[in-house]
């Protein structure tokens, strides 16, 4: 490298990081700062519509929205079948919703 020390090049390297990091968190601020009236009016529609929470996954109905799952929507082939989805053992099913019905007894 004709002289150059390594301490200028990590140096260099370092720099040019610390650059291109301020610069996607300028470009963040930015697009932010333009967006936001269209966020708004996002919202507003999510209001006037009354619509519910945001779809975490869309692979399967269970895990689309956990609050409105039944207990037995991810056995549905075989009670000890393996989970289809790589989202089922991502988002477990609420707390409220592994308890029993009743004593099975």
């Amino acid at each position: 490298m004709n002289g150059m020390r390594r301490s200028s090049l990590w140096l260099g390297s370092l720099s040019l990081g610390l650059l291109l990091l301020a610069a996607a968190f300028g470009h963040a601020a930015i697009e932010r700062h333009q967006r936001s009236a269209m966020v708004q009016a996002k919202a507003d529609l999510v209001r006037q519509l009354e619509l519910t929470d945001l779809c975490l996954f869309t692979e399967a109905r269970y895990t689309r929205h956990p609050s409105q799952a039944d207990l037995h929507s991810p056995f549905q082939d075989h009670p000890l079948s393996l989970e289809h989805f790589p989202s089922g053992s991502l988002m477990p099913r609420p707390a409220a919703r592994t308890e029993p019905h009743a004593p099975l007894d």
